[in-house]
C-alpha cells in the first residue's frame, strides 16, 4: 500500500508523528517535563525544540495537575496539546483535571465544547524501575466515558494511532512501552493515519487465541514460535485501541479455536484482561475454555530476579497455553534455556 516505508524504530515513529502535526497546524504544540532534555523523551522530541521553537515545544514544572488544567484550557481555546508524561504512574497526579474536566467536558456543554488533548504516557520495565516508575494504568481509564486508551505495539501503528490521536476533537491516553522503542517495523515517511477503535489479526492460528496488549503483543508472538514445536498453531490478535474495545476480530477467532488467553501488561484484578474476557463470556458462543495472564497481585519489584517472575514472558505465556488446551507436551517440552533465550533474539515488524 506505501511504497515510501522504511525499516524505522518505534520512538523515531512517535518523533516523526509529532514533526508531521506541528509542520501542518500551527494550533498543535508539545508540553512536559523535561521535554527539551539532551535525549528528547527517549529520542521521541529530540531536535523539536530548535525546529518549531520554545513557544510550541517546551518543557513545565513539576506540577502534573496544574500543568494537565493548562493544556485543557489551550484545548478548550481550540489548540491541540500533546501533553507528555515519562512515565503513565504520574498520571495519578491529574486525575480530577483528566476524569471530571477533560473527559466530560464535552458532554457537560451539550457538545459544543471539544477537548482535543493527547496524553502521552511511558509504561514498563526496562533498568529496575519499581513500585511507582512502570505501572500501565490502561484500565483506570478504560472506566472512564469520554476516554480514548490507545496502546500501540509496532512502530508502524505508533505513528499513524498518534496522528490519528491529534486529530480526535477529544481527549486520548496514548500509551507508549519503554521496551517497544527500540523495535523496527516499515513506516511510511508520507503522512497517513491508524483508525482508531479497530483491533489487529497479528498471527493467524487455528488452536488458540491469543489477545495481547502493548508489549505483550510481542512476548506472545515469540510464545507462538516456541509452540509451534507442540504442533499448537496461534492466533494473536492486537486491540490496539483498549477503549474503545473492538471485539469482532476477538469472537472470529475466539469462535473457532474455542480457547483464549488474555496476555495484559497490568493486574488482573478488574482490569483489561477481565473486561475482554466477560465480552467474549456474554456472546455466549458456547463451551469456550479462557485463561488470563498479567502481573501478580504485588507492587511491582525492581531487582531482576523479582521481575523475571513478575512480568509474563514467553515461556510463560506458552506455558499458560499448554495448560489451557490441555495438548500433551513432547519430549522437547519445555524448551531449554538457551531455546528460551534465542526467541527473545526473534523481531517481528509491523505492520502485521
Amino acid at each position: 500500500m506505501f511504497t515510501d516505508s522504511t525499516d524505522t524504530f518505534f520512538n523515531e515513529a512517535i518523533h516523526q508523528a509529532l514533526d508531521v502535526a506541528l509542520k501542518s497546524d500551527e494550533n498543535v504544540f508539545l508540553m512536559g517535563l523535561d521535554i527539551d532534555d539532551h535525549i528528547g523523551i527517549l529520542g521521541t522530541t529530540k531536535g523539536l525544540v530548535e525546529q518549531y521553537g520554545a513557544d510550541r515545544v517546551f518543557t513545565t514544572p513539576l506540577s502534573e495537575d496544574a500543568m494537565t488544567g493548562v493544556a485543557i484550557g489551550a484545548a478548550m481555546a481550540g489548540m491541540k496539546p500533546i501533553h507528555i508524561h515519562i512515565r503513565m504512574d504520574f498520571l495519578l497526579l491529574c486525575m480530577n483535571q483528566l476524569i471530571n474536566i477533560a473527559a466530560k467536558a464535552h458532554y457537560m456543554y451539550g457538545g459544543k465544547v471539544n477537548v482535543p488533548l493527547v496524553v502521552r504516557c511511558i509504561i514498563g520495565k526496562s533498568w529496575g524501575q519499581g513500585a511507582q516508575h512502570s505501572q500501565a494504568l490502561h484500565s483506570l481509564f478504560m472506566h472512564i466515558p469520554g476516554l480514548k486508551v490507545v496502546a500501540p505495539s509496532n512502530a508502524f501503528d505508533a505513528k499513524g494511532l498518534l496522528l490519528a490521536a491529534i486529530d480526535d476533537p477529544n481527549p486520548v491516553i496514548f500509551m507508549e512501552h519503554r521496551l517497544l522503542y527500540n523495535t523496527q517495523a516499515e513506516v511510511p515517511s508520507s503522512e497517513y493515519r491508524v483508525e482508531l477503535g479497530k483491533s489487529k489479526l497479528v498471527r493467524k492460528g487455528e488452536t488458540v487465541t491469543i489477545v495481547a496488549i502493548s508489549n505483550m503483543v510481542m512476548e506472545s508472538l515469540r510464545a507462538a514460535e516456541l509452540l509451534q514445536t507442540q504442533g499448537v498453531s496461534v492466533e494473536v490478535i492486537d486491540p490496539v485501541t483498549v477503549s474503545p474495545l473492538d471485539m469482532a476480530p476477538v469472537l472470529t477467532s475466539v469462535e473457532k479455536t474455542r480457547h483464549l488467553l488474555v496476555v495484559d501488561n497490568a493486574w488482573l484484578n478488574c482490569g483489561a484482561s477481565a473486561e475482554i474476557i466477560t465480552r467474549v463470556c456474554e456472546a455466549n458462543l458456547g463451551e469456550i475454555k479462557v485463561k488470563r495472564l498479567g502481573f501478580s497481585a504485588t507492587t511491582c519489584p525492581t531487582t531482576p530476579s523479582l521481575e523475571d517472575a513478575f512480568y509474563p514472558n514467553p515461556l510463560t505465556i506458552a506455558e499458560a497455553i499448554i495448560e489451557l488446551t490441555g495438548i500433551t507436551s513432547n519430549q522437547n517440552w519445555p524448551p531449554s534455556e538457551d531455546e528460551a533465550k534465542l526467541v527473545y533474539q526473534k523481531q517481528f515488524k509491523g505492520p502485521f
